[in-house]
């Protein structure tokens, strides 16, 4: 686990973690995960946050073995990374150990040291959902997954904002020791079991309620704590006490989007939560995420997913 000067805390001991625990529950057979934080220079590391975290006895890029299985990058502050990647001999180390390691990842902004390498020219790759559009502008090389949580394109593996780190690790220890020792991993560590690459960063319609005015935020939060029931145009203007006109205009100026979208849309991320984490049969989920019947989930999901809800709970649902 590589930091810096400047590197997000969390983007290095979350990950680090997630293999400390998984040698607590993985076969007898499979060999422990060994644990390195190392740093250009070796040392105590300062971390970006607020608090003044530091970690201390990082060893120097000068003295790793030649051994390594995976070499994973933390993202960090703007000005750590510029130092990081102008400033020191990380770039060229890497270089030189790319083509020998089974996994070369990155956690978070991470992705821009192995942009500026060149490691992920010409393949997919993710970074938090706050730098992708100057991952794209600095390096228009790379196609950016603007919302996946990780994206592997072996050897290389990138992951998006913070926490994602440690999704993309779990998939790791997944892929290393089963899935029976990931899935002790994330109960040791209270963690969702699992957030698989191919899903969003973040709730675009949590977004929207942030940034509306209170009056509408209400109505908003409702919609998503709850998207059943009669969502409609009428009933809706009349819960926000205007006439439906002046809401259907208000509430497109305010969010982008119509009232009948921001309620399809929350009825889907519903469904999807509910497919990733619920047995029930999918006649159930329809009715509890707003949809009223099968034929109305399946009919939105293949508009706007292109997949139906089965093919989404086998690729996404726990196992």
């Amino acid at each position: 686990m590589i930091g810096y000067e400047g590197a997000q805390a969390l983007d290095v001991v979350g990950p680090m973690e997630v293999f400390a625990t998984a040698n607590l529950y993985k076969p007898a057979h499979i060999p422990r995960y060994e644990l390195i934080l190392a740093s250009p220079i070796g040392g105590l590391i300062n971390c970006s946050s607020a608090g003044g975290i530091r970690l201390g006895d990082a060893v120097a890029l000068e003295a790793l073995p030649e051994d390594i299985d995976t070499i994973i990058i933390s993202g960090g502050s703007e000005g750590g990374l510029r130092n990081v990647i102008f400033e020191t001999d990380l770039i060229t180390w890497l270089t030189s150990r790319a083509r020998s390691v089974r996994r070369l990842a990155s956690v978070c902004t991470g992705a821009f040291v192995l942009a500026a390498g060149g490691f992920l020219d010409g393949k997919r790759a993710t970074t938090h959902w706050n730098s992708v559009d100057l991952l794209k502008k600095l390096r228009p090389q790379i196609e950016v997954e603007r919302d996946a949580i990780f994206v592997s394109e072996p050897p290389v593996y990138t992951s998006a904002g913070i926490t994602a780190g440690v999704d993309l690790c779990l998939a790791f220890v997944e892929d290393d020791c089963g899935a029976q020792t990931a899935l002790s991993v994330s109960r040791q560590l209270v963690l969702f079991m699992r957030r698989p690459g191919g899903q969003a960063q973040f709730n675009p319609g949590l977004a929207t309620a942030l940034t509306a005015t209170p009056r509408l935020r209400n109505l908003l939060n409702e919609i998503l704590t709850d998207p059943t029931g009669d969502l409609t145009g009428p009933s809706l203007a009349l819960r926000a006490g205007m006439t439906e006109r002046t809401f259907s205009r208000s509430f497109k100026k305010e969010t982008g989007t119509t009232p009948a979208r921001f309620v399809e849309d929350a009825r889907i991320d519903r469904a999807k939560m509910l497919l990733e984490t619920a047995d029930w049969p999918l006649a159930r989920i329809a009715e509890r995420s707003g949809f009223g019947s099968l034929h109305a989930l399946h009919r939105v999901f293949q508009k706007r997913l292109g997949i139906t809800p089965g093919f989404y709970r086998d690729r996404f649902g726990m196992k």
